[in-house]
């Protein structure tokens, strides 16, 4: 358990990188991974004691917006920000720094706009960032970036440990910037960390360069505070991103897609006009073919494409908390990358930050199913081959064979290489589900470890006998006896 400045984030559970956990806020707890609905002030899409039946525990809005609409700033100043919304649960306030990115400018300070979130009761304060979008040049971000680290230690200030805070991270595509955003917001504090400047990244597929912000900056963050992922609400990358250590998301695309005729899926967006049959079964779908909701008046239709995305949302959500409860996040990542070839690009840029989901994943776990060649990179491999390296051999002969009818001291398995008899019921090896047919890279990392197992134990002046089968004599002829 961690405590913040108010109240506190308890861990519950843990996968990969990702976690269950809780926040405290002044109107409740929020379970992580979250989903924050964005809430449009200016008009009610969808009734917002519908998004909490739905699923919503915490609801997201844009203070800038209501600041500068007289008759909202009136009532919520009034009233305060959940009798606007008609809300009885958390309330995050953004701070106008999207209008900033669109329009390239606003008509509030940073401190007019944290003072006004204080004054209406936001549940999480967002200081006014300067997002950069991506390949901006250098000196550009890095201009921004400092005025964006300014204007949280003036936040800091205003708040006062008094509000729970969010502090953002910018850097544009500039690695060295992403790595110094997340040292500056650690040193100044904060109770979440919102990495932004993800949407434009997200919109042209660069789904490799979002995975890249999310991992430089998280070599930074205090892994005791949670993680918010700016603008990023599709269920089809929940899972590589919870794996990746991000606790929170906020998205208006249930909305956005709806108005749209897009309909949201675990695999991808489809359009309506595409769809002879609904793969979803919640209440929409079953109520409707795709032909009767296509004949639907289209204000009527936006409202109920909006509603099952956010329901496939939510359960895509409670998925990826289940696959963590029972150690499948890898799993369940390496099967949803499949949707999209530039996810599948986007998380093998994972093998490159090895050290940091090695610190953060369990050792222990129930089982491992092999899913393709990037089940390779994960940590409980690398892990097995170390502690076979560390085992003490006793006998002066090592018999090592790819048969388990054999009887030997030591078996091969793809993957994992050498395999101590004793460890063949232990995770991960032991546990190790695989197809018959698997690709040539698992077997040859396999005969990587195998070798340098060799290489050890003859050294220390060990005798090894090897007992091959056909499958393993093509990759390690040089031993075939």
């Amino acid at each position: 358990m961690f405590t913040n400045q108010k109240g506190m984030f308890e861990i519950v559970a843990k996968d990969v990188m990702g976690r269950i956990g809780k926040i405290e806020t002044p109107h409740g707890k929020i379970e992580t991974p979250a989903l924050m609905p964005v809430i449009n002030p200016n008009m009610e899409f969808i009734e917002p004691s519908k998004l909490v039946k739905i699923g919503a525990e915490i609801v997201i809005t844009n203070s800038y917006i209501i600041y500068r609409n007289r008759r909202l700033r009136e009532i919520a100043l009034k009233k305060g920000i959940h009798k606007l919304l008609n809300v009885n649960i958390p309330v995050m306030t953004d701070s106008g720094s999207y209008q900033l990115m669109i329009y390239g400018d606003v008509e509030v300070s940073n401190r007019e706009i944290i003072e006004f979130q204080k004054r209406i009761g936001s549940d999480i304060v967002v200081p006014l960032d300067i997002p950069t979008p991506p390949d901006a040049y250098y000196e550009t971000a890095k201009r921004d970036l400092e005025e964006t680290i300014k204007r949280e230690r003036e936040a800091v200030e205003i708040c006062n440990g008094n509000f729970l805070l969010a502090i953002p991270l910018q850097g544009s595509t500039h690695w060295d910037l992403r790595r110094y955003s997340a040292k500056k917001a650690s040193e100044i504090g904060g109770d979440l960390y919102a990495i932004g400047g993800i949407v434009p990244l997200m919109d042209s597929y660069r789904f490799d360069d979002a995975v890249k912000a999310v991992l430089e900056a998280k070599k930074y963050l205090p892994p005791s505070k949670p993680v918010h992922l700016f603008g990023v609400g599709h269920p089809m990358v929940f899972a590589m991103f919870v794996a990746l250590g991000c606790d929170l998301f906020d998205s208006a695309a249930y909305a956005l897609y709806a108005k749209d005729d897009r309909y949201l899926t675990p695999y991808g967006t489809e359009k309506l006009k595409d769809l002879q049959y609904f793969p979803c079964s919640c209440k929409i779908c079953s109520d409707y073919t795709p032909e009767e909701l296509r004949r639907i008046d289209k204000k009527e239709r936006e409202v109920l494409i909006a509603e099952h995305n956010l329901i496939i949302s939510f359960e895509e959500i409670r998925r990826v908390k289940q696959a963590i409860k029972q150690n499948e996040l890898f799993e369940l990542v390496e099967m949803r990358i499949r949707s999209h070839p530039y996810l599948v690009k986007a998380w093998r840029i994972v093998k490159h930050y090895f050290d940091l989901l090695e610190k953060y994943d369990p050792s222990a776990k129930q089982k491992f199913f092999y899913l393709g060649i990037e089940s390779l990179m994960r940590p409980a491999i690398k892990r097995h081959h170390k502690k076979v390296l560390n085992v003490e051999i006793e006998k002066d002969e090592i018999v090592i064979s790819s048969d388990l009818g054999v009887r030997a001291d030591y078996y091969l398995k793809p993957v994992f290489g050498v395999v101590p008899a004793e460890m063949l019921e232990i995770y991960p090896a032991g546990h190790a589900e695989m197809p018959d047919n698997i690709e040539r890279e698992a077997y040859e990392m396999a005969v990587e470890a195998l070798k340098i197992f060799i290489e050890k134990n003859k050294k220390n002046g060990k005798k090894i006998k090897i007992i091959l089968n056909d499958d393993w004599r093509k990759y390690l002829s040089e031993y075939e006896i």
